[in-house]
């Protein structure tokens, strides 16, 4: 049944990748299950066979999804069904698309999706590389023009070693998590997060990975030769095409060129678009509609061959020197922790703010639910590019730019048990002229150190271009958005004077040198180094405490058979604490309590509350209490919290006390000595040793005295051998009165 069914094994660092095709998913264009041990990952390819009129880019879209039953799971929610993409959905979505696009050729145009479906998960074996390798692989035998295939693999660094694609158990420890992928050639894609490494660090890493998924190209190439399918033809430029090129050239060259002198961003725009317009004028009509399309090749040709004879770029900088930075703290009264970072002409507006526990996020994965309590959200609004355009739901830019900063800042928070705060930080992108995630490193950085969170060090983030041609290439610092949009790499490279804590790289041609990466990074080390001396001149280091209007998170630990006590029935007690005293509380299974509240008196009247409920009575010591119910053989004092225990009708005072309520009545507040425990565990106390207006004990001045027993009733135990009172006295003669 299955007669184009082909299956390829891999000895892929001593596990098996399994690539299938030919079974499942047989209409597509290409389809392949991808197994790497028993995570399945089924990838799909369909291509549009007819371009739609008018369309001058290339579509290509590529969805990865995770279905809840890879891991045995049922969705939770009232619809019981996947929904929207999570937020890693979509980061492994544009880890699959950077390195395919960049491999179609070029002119193509027609639509193409790519789609990566998570059928099991083994909760060892991430199913990310799997869904790239399988993409690529689809791709490969789809018979769609693609230059591939493609490699990918993750690089972890467990105790000073390189180790390819370790597990999810073992990413734990790593010092780096680097996913990289590429062809046989070079590499096209790299994401990262590390702890300070090096340049070289990180260079090796890069080419450990890129040599660790060789055998994946070879695979996937085996596969091709015995599963592909017969390729579309390559669409060719005409020679009218190549006439008009050459046409456009002689007339707007020089224009163009000399548009391009301007530094300021939207007059450089007005310029290029008037002369745009005039060499247009100068078409025939059909010429100009075919031209529209050439214009931005003409635009990218004079930049980049600029750039490499003179050594001057658009702005009027050379390769290296960095854009003027102000970098200011503080700017936003209201809130924990703010920072404005304008480099050039991109701007990020900062906002720190700290929370507790309970405004952790809750994150469910295939491989299980964890809380995060640091995010980073970055968006990107019309009026920055000066632009109208769609606000609502953030898209893939804005979450992977978020993530990217994210990634940057994560390993330099301090552990929670020193800083006890959910950390939320938003950054506004207020102009931007390129590279505005490095700017939401910078500025995030400087708003979490304004909040008073104990960064290890301040962090920084630089944004590398590359233009590379047959005579040469030019490495750029600090690249402005048309030397990213005209230029052959995106670089960006974040991190503290320590060492690099994010990398990330795009390559728009089909590879670049190990040489050229290296100098990128050298390069970028020395323009990170240059913005972090200009972000000291705002901020050098974390604020000695946290703002004002902050809550204050007082930790305290409580034996773990007390935790229930603490919660109460249902969480009455601790519910009624904190609408009482206005806080915050946390609880831990461990006995850790975590209270935050925005004046110290709200947090000790919750310490309090809390150390009455957890403390044990000591015989000898003195507390202050409330009477909370009288009887004829004494009263019961709540005290030490939710405590209570009796004082005898013999205990009240040193006088004769005849009935209880002569002494004290319920809701009066008195102080009370515990003199021990009865054989039930109850509470023995005593007001006659107190002095009540001091609180003084006076045991010594009014001796000793047994304590009567619960229900002995309201008189005196004679003393000695001194007959009963009523003994003694003699009676009186009745008087008779009639």
């Amino acid at each position: 049944m299955f007669e184009n069914y082909f299956r390829k094994d891999i000895d892929w660092a001593g596990k098996t990748l399994t690539l299938e095709t030919g079974k499942v998913a047989r209409q597509a264009d290409g389809a392949v299950m991808a197994r790497l041990g028993d995570t399945i990952v089924l990838c799909t390819v369909v291509g549009a066979r007819s371009v739609k009129p008018g369309q001058d880019f290339f579509p290509l879209t590529v969805n990865y999804q995770e279905k809840a039953f890879a891991a045995g799971k049922i969705p939770g929610g009232f619809f019981k069904r996947e929904g929207r993409p999570s937020e890693s959905e979509t980061l492994i979505s544009r880890l699959i698309d950077r390195p395919i696009r960049p491999l179609f050729p070029e002119g193509f145009r027609n639509e193409v999706q790519v789609i990566a479906t998570v059928l099991s998960h083994d909760m060892e074996n991430s199913p990310d590389i799997v869904a790239m390798v399988g993409c690529s692989a689809a791709l490969t035998i789809s018979g769609i023009p693609f230059f591939g295939p493609v490699g990918a693999a993750r690089v972890g660094l467990i105790e000073g070693a390189f180790v390819l694609n370790p597990t999810l158990e073992q990413m734990k420890t790593s010092k780096l998590d680097l996913v990289l992928a590429g062809t046989a050639e070079g590499v096209l894609m790299v994401e990262s997060e590390a702890s300070e490494l090096s340049e070289d660090d990180m260079l090796g890493a890069v080419t450990f990975g890129h040599k660790g998924f060789q055998p994946v190209i070879e695979g996937i190439i085996e596969l091709a030769e015995r599963a592909a399918k017969e390729p579309w033809d390559l669409p060719e430029e005409s020679a009218e095409t190549a006439a008009l090129k050459k046409k456009l050239a002689e007339l707007g060259s020089a224009s163009i060129g000399e548009a391009y002198k301007e530094t300021q961003k939207l007059l450089r725009q007005k310029k290029v678009g008037e002369a745009k317009k005039a060499i247009l004028a100068q078409l025939s009509p059909e010429e100009a509609e075919a031209a529209k399309g050439l214009l931005k090749e003409l635009e990218a040709d004079v930049v980049r061959n600029a750039i490499l004879d003179t050594g001057i770029r658009i702005d009027g900088r050379d390769t290296k020197t960095v854009r003027p930075i102000v970098a200011e703290v503080g700017v936003l009264p209201r809130s924990h922790g703010s920072a404005l970072f304008t480099r050039g002409e991109t701007q990020a507006f900062c906002v720190a703010t700290l929370g507790t526990g309970q405004d952790e996020q809750i994150i469910d994965q295939l491989a299980g639910e964890y809380r995060e309590n640091f995010m980073l959200h970055y968006n990107f609004p019309p009026y920055s590019v000066n632009e109208t355009g769609r606000m609502g739901s953030p898209g893939r830019r804005e979450i992977g730019h978020g993530k990217l900063a994210w990634r940057a800042i994560k390993r330099l928070l301090p552990e929670k048990t020193v800083f006890p705060y959910t950390m939320r930080v938003v950054s506004e992108i207020t102009e931007s002229n390129g590279s505005s995630s490095m700017a939401t490193v910078c500025g995030t950085s400087l708003s979490l150190m304004d909040a008073g969170v104990p960064l290890k060090r301040p962090c920084a983030g630089i944004a590398m271009g590359l233009i590379k041609e047959e005579k040469g290439f030019a490495v750029l610092s600090d690249i402005l958005g048309d030397e990213d949009h005209l230029g052959d790499m995106d670089f960006k490279v974040a991190g503290t004077e320590e060492g690099i804590t994010s990398l990330q790289m795009d390559i728009k041609i089909t590879s670049i040198t190990p040489d050229i990466m290296k100098i990128a990074l050298e390069q970028a080390k020395g323009g990170r180094m240059h913005i972090l001396g200009e972000m000291a001149k705002g901020l050098s280091g974390a604020r000695s405490d946290v703002a004002g209007n902050a809550p204050k998170v007082t930790i305290i630990n409580v034996p773990k058979d007390k935790i229930r006590d603490v919660i109460g029935t249902g969480g009455k007690v601790i519910r009624d604490i904190v609408e009482t005293t206005g806080t915050k509380i946390d609880i831990e299974d461990d006995g850790t309590i975590k209270i935050a509240a925005t004046s110290p008196e709200a947090t000790q009247a919750a310490i309090d509350r809390i150390r009455g409920i957890t403390a044990e009575p000591e015989i000898g010591t003195i507390y202050n209490g409330t009477v909370v119910k009288t009887a004829d053989f004494g009263a019961f004092v709540n005290f030490l919290g939710a405590k209570d225990g009796l004082v005898h009708i013999s205990e009240l005072s040193n006088e004769r006390v005849n009935r209880t309520t002569d002494i004290v009545k319920q809701g009066d507040k008195v102080k009370v000595k515990v003199l021990g425990f009865d054989d039930r565990g109850k509470v023995k106390l005593s007001m006659r040793v107190v002095d009540q207006s001091t609180g003084a004990d006076i045991t010594e001045q009014v001796g000793a005295r047994r304590p009567r027993e619960e229900g002995e009733g309201g008189e005196r135990e004679p003393r000695g051998d001194r007959e009963p009172r009523g003994e003694r006295r003699e009676r009186r003669p009745r008087r008779d009165f009639d």
